[in-house]
């Protein structure tokens, strides 16, 4: 990992939406990734799976599934590739995570 710090890009949640989803629903924001620690390891999402239960977690209804919080990252299943790790934590870890 270079010395300049790295940003991370995530979609959050800015409203709920009423109807279809929107542009104005989602926002996003950039921050500053973090050096992993011990037991951490730092990911590069490589694929992002888009399902159709991520429209009820946009709503606060009830459902079988917890909804995404006002401001919180929208959450899906991805293909990751490990970037950084600890030296004690590289062994322990794959290539790809999924």
């Amino acid at each position: 990992m270079s010395q300049q710090s790295q940003r991370n890009r995530r979609w959050v949640l800015a409203s709920r939406p009423h109807g279809a989803p929107v542009a104005e629903n989602f926002r996003l924001e950039e921050v500053v990734v973090e050096v992993p620690g011990d037991g951490q390891v730092l990911l590069r999402n490589v694929y992002l799976s888009l399902d159709p239960y991520m429209r009820g977690r946009m709503s606060d209804a009830p459902s079988y599934s917890p909804p995404v919080e006002i401001g919180a990252v929208m959450v899906g299943g991805t293909v990751s590739r490990v970037v950084a790790s600890p030296v004690a934590t590289r062994s322990a870890v794959m290539r790809l995570k999924y």
